[in-house]
């Protein structure tokens, strides 16, 4: 019997803090707080594994809100920042000091300096049910994921043996050559069955946390430097970062085609150059870390970019790859865009954050290269995720950590 059917008999019964359940599978769980009920939820999948009363943070120390996942856990933790108080239990959400503790003030009300502060057996037991990477969701209210339809969302496959696939190139649209379009073309090859077919099945992979956002000016530079270096302008490294050797052949391209020199990227660089190499410019951007650490990124196309994304957390269970299938569930947040920013990504207009259909909505504006949907299908393990915001969190997102998205309460009428 596993580890957590073992938790689930021993936790059959109703505590005062809440309740609990046998949970349906060895997948990681999600943990949902909501800031409003000041309640926190544990799912599998979309069942329902236990439940706890919570306090959040008090005004001037407001538990930011969004989505997180646990870097670090350590049974016996002292606060870096608050006189060395006990923090037992702990579950690290941020490298700034949010985090999952046990505390003897627990009251249905916010009451912390910013943490989630649960009472002491279901602070235990909770700490007994998670592993690193697993996801936890602080929404303004409060939220269950839903079981996603059928809607283009990944399907894991197994990795393609060496050379059985020709994927390693950077993730960027191909490039036409002469007259004629390149295409890459990827052989999926599964193993062989019969005897000993167990062995030749390849390990499980990690789980695999990926985002898609709005192009940043780094990656819309990053494109204008690969670009310029195909037309033989010698623009330097392509990192996305500013140098006097990009800066020399901007100038240069500018100058050719009756722009003033500025040696700056601006919009009219950015049309005229894919105009000159046929190619549609990207309007979003797919980043994927595994294990705490980047492994790729990639351009994505958004549909209508006029209209605000919203923000999305989709997760993956049940992966099995031989079978091509994943069970996806989704929630979304509600978040405000503040006025300057929707101006800077072109935002003008709002989906409805509390339509029922809105993670669906909202995925299907996205297209996908098909060389980029294969490498993430060929790396997904259970446990992955995908968040889908209009602007990522550069301040919380670093070493360490997957991605952190947070989110802002919107404005209430009146």
């Amino acid at each position: 019997m596993n580890f957590r059917a073992i938790l689930g008999l021993a936790l059959a019964t109703t505590f005062l803090f809440g309740a609990t359940a046998k949970a349906e599978s060895d997948d990681p769980l999600q943990i949902f707080v909501s800031k409003d009920k000041q309640s926190l939820a544990v799912y599998d999948g979309a069942a329902l594994v236990a439940t706890s009363n919570v306090s959040t943070g008090k005004p001037g120390h407001t538990t930011p809100s969004g989505i997180f996942s646990v870097l670090e856990k350590r049974k016996t933790h002292f606060s870096n920042l608050y006189d060395d108080a006990p923090m037992p239990f702990m579950q690290r959400l941020t490298w700034s000091g949010i985090a999952l503790h046990e505390s003897a003030h627990v009251p249905r009300y916010p009451a912390s300096h910013g943490c989630v502060r649960m009472p002491r057996d279901f602070a235990k037991m909770l700490f007994g049910m998670t592993k690193r990477g697993y996801h936890v969701v602080i929404a303004d209210r409060e939220m269950a994921p839903q079981p996603m339809p059928e809607i283009g969302l990944f399907k894991p496959r197994y990795p393609a043996r060496d050379g059985d696939l020709l994927s390693d190139a950077a993730m960027r649209p191909s490039m036409p050559a002469g007259d004629s379009a390149v295409e890459i073309a990827a052989a999926e090859t599964l193993p062989k069955l019969g005897a000993g077919a167990v062995a030749e099945l390849p390990k499980p992979q990690p789980a695999l946390k990926l985002l898609i956002t709005r192009v940043t000016e780094r990656h819309a530079l990053r494109e204008v430097q690969a670009m310029l270096n195909q037309l033989g302008y010698e623009a330097g490294d392509e990192t996305g970062t500013p140098t006097a050797k990009t800066a020399k052949a901007i100038k240069a391209y500018q100058s050719l085609h009756g722009q003033k020199p500025t040696g700056q990227m601006n919009a009219a660089l950015r049309t005229s150059i894919y105009k000159v190499l046929n190619r549609k410019a990207p309007t979003g951007w797919l980043y994927a870390r595994q294990k705490f650490k980047p492994v790729f990124d990639g351009p994505v196309d958004i549909n209508e970019p006029d209209l605000a994304l919203g923000t999305h957390f989709y997760h993956a269970v049940a992966v099995h790859p031989a079978q091509r299938r994943a069970d996806w569930y989704g929630v979304t947040l509600d978040n405000r865009i503040p006025a300057k920013q929707a101006a800077r990504l072109g935002i003008d207009r709002y989906p409805d954050a509390e339509a029922e259909d809105a993670a669906q909505t909202a995925f299907e504006r996205i297209s996908i290269p098909t060389d980029l949907r294969d490498k993430i299908e060929m790396m997904m393990g259970s446990g992955s995720s995908l968040t889908i915001t209009d602007a990522q969190d550069t301040l919380n997102t670093g070493d360490g950590t997957d991605f952190i998205t947070t989110t802002v309460e919107p404005r209430k009428a009146g």
